[in-house]
């Protein structure tokens, strides 16, 4: 009976994918596995400057718009961080890794990339990170041409958890939220998908979603498990 009631909830939980026309990506710990990357530079960058700041620390700046993100480590690192200084720092070392070792891909994301572009569907990216290095990064991995459109945090005044870049990328497609799946990694990147009206897809990097996140998105292991649930309802 429980499998059963189980099997119900999540029949009903995706039976919006069959009105999805459009998907908006966000890049990083979505389809490039770099949180681990920021992870580890921001902390670099910041004992650098002497600042105690811990990998939980880091975790807390994913995706997060400077203005929220700048009085958050002035409360939980230390009341003189100064944040623009330990980013531009922590860019610079980490884009010297990524030069040196380049990026791996999430597991399934070309395949996944192509079978969405192959059956048609219209893709966009919403990324909190700067338009060249995102495309950059895109370019790397030869994943670029697949998208119709990229919104980055360097074409809004509010980054996530506003729903800006979002919305962003839906004008750029032309998209009624009402029809994208904006599919992200972070609680930061889900609260602004949910804001812009998107249906929210998580599928968890670094940490697991919470009640309240997991309330207001559907949760997917994999790039690849997402694929399948369209496959499956759209067939």
């Amino acid at each position: 009976m429980r499998n059963r009631k189980e099997m119900k909830a999540r029949v009903e939980n995706i039976c919006w994918i069959r009105n999805i026309k459009f998907l908006v990506f966000d890049m990083d710990g979505t389809l490039v596995d770099t949180e681990k990357l920021y992870n580890r530079f921001w902390v670099e960058a910041a004992r650098h400057f002497g600042y105690p700041m811990e990998s939980r620390h880091a975790l807390m700046l994913r995706s997060l718009a400077p203005e929220v993100a700048e009085p958050l480590m002035r409360k939980e690192v230390a009341p003189d961080f100064d944040f623009y200084t330990v980013r531009a720092y922590r860019r610079e070392i980490m884009e010297e890794y990524v030069d040196r070792e380049g990026l791996e891909p999430k597991p399934y994301m070309v395949e996944t990339l192509e079978w969405f572009h192959d059956k048609g569907y219209r893709i966009a990216l919403a990324t909190a990170t700067q338009e060249w290095r995102a495309k950059k990064y895109l370019e790397k991995l030869g994943v670029l041409s697949l998208f119709d459109a990229v919104a980055t945090a360097d074409m809004v005044k509010h980054g996530k958890p506003a729903p800006d870049i979002y919305l962003l990328a839906m004008d750029k497609l032309g998209a009624d939220p009402a029809e994208t799946a904006a599919v992200e990694d972070s609680p930061t990147g889900i609260l602004s998908a949910c804001a812009s009206g998107a249906h929210a897809v998580m599928i968890p990097d670094l940490d697991q979603p919470d009640e309240k996140i997991r309330r207001c998105c559907t949760v997917f292991s994999s790039l690849r498990e997402l694929r399948k649930a369209f496959e499956r309802e759209c067939r």
